[in-house]
């Protein structure tokens, strides 16, 4: 059975990408990619979520493909989680008083009432878009979860860097901050493949 690799954050996660010629052609080639986001004033934009989509590739997520959004010190850790469509998600909270976690957003709209621990069953991200997450007991918890239909992702460090395991070859890279607001998809820029960092403007 074919395997391929599928990042997962920064990190990375056994998954099924489909035909033994699939695997040849993308991941059999795939090398770190360093991506570089800045301002057009040349300052970095970090905290911002980049999905880079290749032909080719699956768009849903493997049926066991799990991520974490866990609640500490009051606050959504981390802030911004970045998922493929069809992940399941796990809200663990590691504070000593309980949260009531809640999303209005049309992207996933659900609620896990007051609770300790991490609930027994975790949430399904199914489409793509950007949900909101609050806690219906402390109003300053403020998070996001980034759906998107690609298994090539992940964040900018505060250096507005992200490495990503890419094949070779011309694809389009997509970025996403909180402060775009969760109708918006993102800015969209197509580039290829190079030893030498990409660089992706963002206005501020």
């Amino acid at each position: 059975m074919p395997v391929c690799r599928q990042p997962v954050g920064l990190s990375f996660k056994r998954a099924c990408l489909g035909p033994l010629a699939t695997l040849a052609s993308l991941g059999a080639w795939a090398a770190p990619q360093q991506i570089q986001l800045q301002t057009d004033s040349g300052q970095a934009v970090a905290s911002a979520a980049v999905s880079v989509f290749v032909k080719g590739t699956r768009a849903q997520a493997a049926p066991d493909t799990v991520a974490d959004m866990a609640q500490k010190d009051k606050a959504f850790v981390p802030k911004l989680r970045v998922i493929q469509t069809g992940s399941l998600v796990n809200f663990p909270n590691f504070d000593t008083v309980r949260h009531h976690v809640y999303s209005f957003s049309p992207t996933k709209t659900f609620e896990i009432k007051l609770y300790a621990g991490t609930p027994a069953a975790p949430v399904v991200f199914d489409k793509p878009g950007t949900a909101t997450l609050g806690c219906n007991i402390h109003d300053r918890m403020l998070g996001y979860i980034h759906v998107v239909d690609t298994p090539y992702f992940g964040v900018s460090d505060a250096n507005g860097s992200v490495s990503i395991d890419l094949p070779p070859g011309e694809h389009r890279v997509r970025v996403w901050t909180p402060a775009m607001g969760e109708a918006t998809p993102g800015v969209e820029q197509a580039f290829k493949t190079s030893t030498e960092a990409v660089v992706i403007r963002i206005k501020p």
